[in-house]
C-alpha cells in the first residue's frame, strides 16, 4: 500500500489529511498558518507536520506516493504561486520548496479548484464548477477531470465576474458590480439594508447586526420584505451561475460555503433564474450542495498528487 498526503493551507489553519492509495482518508488534523515573516514558516511547518505523521505510523517515505497542496491563491500549472496576499507571499514555488523540505514529490493548485476536484472525484463526475457562497464567493472548476489553472493561474475567479457595470460601490477586489457584491453572505446583508432604507415596511429584518441567517431565516418564515430581497439575490445567482456554465458546460454545479446552508430553498430560489438565462445546450446541469464540507480541500489535493504521481 502506497500513501499520500492531503493539505489544505488557509489563512488561519493547515488542514492536513493522511490517505491510503485508494483515496481513503486515514486521519486527519490541523496547524496553525503562521503568517509572520511574509509567510515563511509556513511550508517548513507542513514539511515539520507530514514528517512527524511518518514517524508516528512507521511509514517510509518511499511508500508516500505524494503531498498534494492547496494554497488561497493564484496557482499556475507548474506549481508556482502567483502571489498569495494572505499569506504574505509574493511569488514562489511552493510545490519545489515543499519536496526539497520532505523529499516527497508535490503537486500544487488553487484551494478552490482543488476543492472542486475533491467534489467532482466523491460525485462520480469529470466537469464540474464548484461555488462558495460564503463572505466572499469563490469558484473552482474542473474539467475532463483535471482543475483548470488557466495561464496565470487565475482560472475559477468567478466571484468577480460583473455582474452590475453600473454598480457604485466598490467590491474588495477594486472593481465595482462583481458578483460577490450580490451573492456572497456579505452581499446579501448589503442588499438587505439598501432594502430596508427604501422602505418603512416592517420586518424580522429590523435588527442590529442582522446576518445572511437572519435574511434565509426570515424569508423561510415567509417575511415579505426578506422575500423581496432574496428574489434579488436568487435572480443575481441564476444569471450569474448561467453565465458561467456557458463558458464551461459542466455536469454539476455544486454549491458551498456558508450561504450553502439554506439548503434546498436556495436551490430552489436559484434553479428557475438559471433556467431562464442559461444556453440551451446545457440546461441539464444538475445542481447540488457540496458534499465534502471543510474536507474538499484535503480529498481534491490529495487526487491531485494521486494523478500526477500514481498513474
Amino acid at each position: 500500500m502506497k500513501y499520500g498526503f492531503g493539505v489544505d493551507l488557509g489563512g488561519t489553519t493547515v488542514k492536513i489529511g493522511l490517505f491510503t492509495d485508494s483515496g481513503v482518508l486515514l486521519e486527519k488534523w490541523e496547524i496553525p498558518t503562521v503568517t509572520e515573516e511574509n509567510g515563511e514558516k509556513i511550508l517548513p511547518d507542513i514539511a515539520d507536520a507530514v514528517l512527524a505523521c511518518l514517524e508516528e505510523k512507521k511509514i517510509a517515505r518511499e511508500d508516500v506516493f505524494g503531498i498534494g497542496l492547496g494554497v488561497p491563491g493564484a496557482v499556475k500549472a507548474d506549481g508556482t504561486v502567483n502571489r498569495c496576499i494572505n499569506l504574505g507571499w509574493g511569488v514562489r514555488n511552493a510545490a519545489q520548496e515543499l519536496s526539497a523540505l520532505t523529499g516527497m514529490p508535490v503537486k500544487t493548485g488553487n484551494d478552490a479548484n482543488l476543492a472542486a476536484l475533491g467534489e467532482a472525484w466523491r460525485s462520480g463526475c469529470d466537469n464540474l464548477l464548484m461555488v462558495t457562497f460564503g463572505t466572499g464567493v469563490g469558484g473552482g472548476i474542473v474539467l475532463d477531470g483535471k482543475p483548470l489553472y488557466g495561464v496565470h493561474g487565475g482560472a475559477g475567479e468567478i466571484g468577480h465576474m460583473t455582474l452590475e457595470p453600473g454598480e457604485t460601490e466598490l467590491c474588495a477586489c477594486g472593481k465595482r458590480g462583481c458578483a460577490e457584491q450580490y451573492c456572497s453572505a456579505t452581499g446579501i446583508v448589503r442588499l438587505a439594508k439598501l432594502q430596508l432604507q427604501k422602505t418603512d415596511m416592517g420586518s424580522m429584518l429590523r435588527k442590529e447586526n442582522l446576518s445572511c441567517k437572519d435574511v434565509f431565516d426570515a424569508g423561510k418564515a415567509g417575511d415579505p420584505l426578506a422575500r423581496m430581497v432574496l428574489a434579488e439575490v436568487f435572480a443575481y445567482m441564476g444569471r450569474f451561475l448561467a453565465d458561467a456554465c456557458c463558458c464551461i458546460d459542466p455536469e454539476r454545479v455544486v454549491i458551498g460555503g456558508g450561504v450553502s446552508r439554506a439548503g434546498q430553498y436556495l436551490l430552489d430560489g436559484i434553479k428557475p433564474w438559471f433556467d431562464k438565462y442559461i444556453f440551451h445546450a446545457s440546461n441539464t446541469v444538475i445542481f447540488q450542495l457540496a458534499i465534502l464540507g471543510n474536507d474538499a480541500g484535503m480529498y481534491g489535493a490529495v487526487k491531485l498528487a494521486m494523478d500526477a504521481f500514481l498513474n
